[in-house]
């Protein structure tokens, strides 16, 4: 019986034993296989792997993953405009170099969060130290950027990438909300009215220049009016002069013809002499000159 006792707990030390002398490394870790003394550690990746029990040697697995580190609690950071503002960043990174990281926290990994978050608070500082209010909150992208290139020089002390930083939050403290508020609604009044003077401005200009080209077309369009005009007299003068020619008693009832029209209006009453010579045409067709009797030029009146 004692046998049998002895047997089965040496079968259980054995089993014991073997346990922690067998691990499993999958895809999302890596291995630190530490032995004991000032031996340099070693890294394994995944798969199945053998070594000491403890306290000879002592496995530690890192997270080779992408992770995420969010502050639950926002930041003050001051812009270079001296205002203060509340952030709340958020850090991807992942752990390239877990020896490293080891060594340079003494094989505390979980104090890597605590690490990275005291250095986004030097890098975001002096980023949003680099940017005045206004640029900070119209560039957050930026800010965000240049804030991870020194957090990832920084993390990378302890084999650490940074992978991006996120600003999930910018926000003013409650005591100087209403001041920053209404300064920033000053300077978008200041915008609004420099844009209406500038387009004031401008119209004023095209009105200006529309004006200029209408008087250029108007002076362009009398002389060219002027000019048919003078050439529709000459030609007219021309027309009459050869009608002349051709018949002049014909022409000289014509401007007699002419002469009643622009003399007698509608409605008007008039007392002449019947026996004036302008009225020679109103006697008789031909103006009492014989058909064949050269004509004589009506004398102005």
């Amino acid at each position: 019986m004692n046998r049998i006792i002895a047997l089965v707990v040496a079968i259980v030390i054995v089993l014991f034993a073997a346990s922690s002398m067998v691990f499993v490394v999958d895809q999302r870790h890596m291995a630190v296989l530490s032995p004991r003394g000032d031996a340099a550690p070693t890294l394994l990746g995944p798969g199945l792997h053998v070594k000491l029990p403890p306290p000879l040697q002592t496995v530690t697995l890192v997270d080779n993953r992408i992770q995420s580190l969010d502050a639950p609690d926002e930041d003050h950071y001051v812009t270079s405009d001296k205002t203060e503002l509340l952030v709340n960043p958020v850090i991807k990174f992942r752990i390239t170099d877990p020896l490293k990281l080891l060594a340079e926290t003494k094989g505390d990994v979980q104090s890597l969060p605590e690490r990275l978050a005291l250095l986004s608070r030097g890098a975001l500082g002096d980023a949003f130290g680099q940017f005045t209010l206004a640029d900070a909150l119209a560039k957050q992208q930026a800010v965000a950027e240049q804030a991870r290139g020194a957090l990832d020089k920084g993390a990378a002390s302890l084999g650490v990438s940074v992978v991006d930083v996120r600003l999930t939050r910018i926000d003013f403290p409650a005591a100087q909300a209403d001041t920053v508020f209404k300064r920033m609604i000053a300077a978008r009044e200041q915008v609004a009215v420099d844009e209406r003077a500038k387009g004031t401005a401008e119209a004023d200009q095209i009105r200006a220049d529309a004006l200029a080209k209408q008087q250029a077309v108007l002076a362009e369009g009398l002389a060219q009016a002027q000019g048919i005009r003078g050439e529709g007299d000459a030609k007219a003068a021309e027309i009459a002069a050869e009608a002349f020619g051709k018949d002049p008693q014909f022409y000289q009832f014509y401007l007699s013809m002419q002469a009643y029209r622009k003399t007698f209006k509608p409605g008007d009453l008039i007392v002449v002499d019947s026996n004036s010579e302008f009225f020679r045409f109103m006697r008789s067709p031909t103006g009492g000159v014989a058909p064949d009797a050269p004509a004589t030029t009506p004398r102005k009146r």
